[in-house]
């Protein structure tokens, strides 16, 4: 069965750093674009960031442009969100997702694969 397992996470103070891991299991991983989305309490869930099967391209939300950075080493099958400069706003949970495309968007519906959730906590 194929799954996203996601690591990382947890409680930082603002201007600290974190780094989110996505490993997928079972079938190939290079020919999947990959995304982050977060959800904040009583919120949707928004895009974070995205990166296409090859890592070539990237893409980020306003909030996090400059911050944040989006990678993938796919001979370890696994995608990571390097979250810098941490802001109390970014406090969420965080979804990895797998869409079966070459590149995907900031359309939630475009990833038919996620994560189980991590939470992010930045305190001020």
């Amino acid at each position: 069965q194929v799954q996203l397992v996601q690591s990382g996470g947890g409680l930082v103070q603002a201007g600290g750093s974190l780094r989110l891991s996505c490993a997928r299991s079972g079938r190939t991983f290079s020919n999947y674009a990959m995304g982050w989305f977060h959800q904040a309490p009583g919120k949707e869930r928004e895009f974070v960031a995205a990166i296409s099967w090859s890592g070539s391209s990237t893409s980020y939300a306003d909030s996090v442009k400059g911050r944040f950075t989006i990678s993938r080493d796919n001979a370890k099958i696994t995608v990571y969100l390097q979250m810098n400069s941490l802001k109390p706003e970014d406090t969420a949970v965080y979804y990895c997702a797998a869409a079966p495309r070459l590149r995907a968007g900031r359309e939630s519906d475009e990833y038919d694969l996620w994560g189980q959730g991590t939470q992010v906590t930045v305190s001020s």
